[in-house]
């Protein structure tokens, strides 16, 4: 990416990264929901209550929600972030809402920019723009999403620039698109983040100078390695001055019974991940399904391996561990997620989370 395709990418955005937090929180908190579909439940339940959950992430003091794309996944019901995203802004007033993200090289650059540009016309001031590189599903759907365009590993730069240009509706004369323009637009956009789990993302973020997302949830070993390397690439630019860095952490906290309740209910979204991985996705098991599944050695260890990447037990520990991790990686905020089997418990260990963090004071 040229240098000034590289001070595009940040030009005009009025970035919201050093937000306000209620009560005594150490870090801005926020949640990443995929409204999980559990077995006995259906697409509808799930989004009702990932919609209640926004409501009480709201009141509760979290900082962000945002929702990610996944595809032919039936145990995940938000495979559209912009819908859903509007959808949430309507039973909402003042957090924040985004996507974590959309997955850019699955769609047209234009597409994005006017969708996120019709969701900051909606709820102005609100909305984040999270993009990740990876299609959010298994090869088949991602080729039949592209519609055979075949895909370039190294086109994400490009993808971001085009984006970025609709948005600002500044490409420069002579190119193909400068009469081109995103409808809505208008002088302000969504802050633009970059996610990933490896350091190509986390570099690029860095050398761009926007704020940087981390899937510690699913690849905690990278963490560390990640976020120094975005540190080290991190240019000033019109967006942020200083890095920042945002890690998504799985964590469940139960209300009596430490961490081996919590642990338990974990296990049910592990073995969901295990048959995702498997080939075999479905709904999120039961806790009881999970507990009575005849594992493997390896499917055993790939299981133990993936909760202890989690954060669990009771609500001081889950503030406890959190704390822990941040000071650890020096993230400036955290990102929860409780994938979890069951509405109600989903919401309560939100809740119980935020008390915990001091949130609420």
């Amino acid at each position: 990416m040229s240098g000034e395709d590289q001070r595009q990418a940040g030009h005009g955005i009025r970035q919201d990264v050093k937000g306000v937090v209620r009560g005594t929180a150490p870090a801005p908190l926020s949640i990443l929901d995929l409204a999980p579909v559990g077995t006995g439940y259906t697409p509808a339940q799930a989004l009702a209550a990932t919609t209640e959950l926004a409501r009480g992430a709201e009141r509760w003091g979290y900082h962000r929600f945002w929702v990610a794309e996944h595809h032919g996944m039936p145990g995940v019901a938000s495979s559209t972030p912009a819908v859903l995203i509007a959808h949430l802004g309507a039973h909402t007033s003042t957090l924040r809402l985004g996507s974590g993200g959309v997955m850019l090289p699955n769609h047209a650059p234009l597409a994005i920019a006017e969708q996120f540009g019709l969701l900051e016309a909606l709820h102005p001031g609100r909305i984040d723009l999270g993009l990740g590189r990876a299609p959010g599903t298994d090869p088949a759907t991602a080729r039949a999403l592209r519609r055979g365009e075949v895909e370039d590993p190294d086109d994400f730069p490009r993808r971001l620039s085009e984006l970025t240009h609709f948005l600002d509706g500044d490409f420069p004369a002579g190119h193909p698109y400068a009469r081109l323009r995103a409808v809505p637009g208008g002088a302000e956009r969504p802050p633009l983040w970059l996610l990933g789990s490896s350091g190509f993302s986390a570099q690029l973020a860095g050398r761009l100078g926007l704020p940087f997302a981390f899937a510690h949830h699913f690849s905690g070993t990278n963490t560390v390695p990640a976020l120094e390397l975005y540190r080290e690439s991190f240019r000033p630019s019109e967006v942020l001055a200083e890095p920042y860095a945002l890690i998504g952490v799985s964590a469940v906290a139960v209300p009596e019974g430490g961490a081996p309740a919590a642990r338990r209910l974990a296990a049910s979204a592990g073995l969901g991940m295990l048959r995702l991985r498997l080939g075999k996705p479905g709904p999120i098991p039961s806790p009881e399904e999970a507990a009575a599944y005849p594992y493997s050695p390896a499917e055993a260890e790939f299981l133990e391996g993936w909760l202890d990447n989690l954060v669990l037990g009771d609500p001081g520990e889950v503030a406890d561990g959190l704390e822990e991790l941040r000071k650890r990686t020096g993230a400036d905020e955290l990102m929860v997620t409780s994938h979890v089997h069951g509405h109600e418990v989903r919401l309560r260990s939100y809740e119980l989370i935020a008390q915990a963090y001091g949130l609420l004071g």
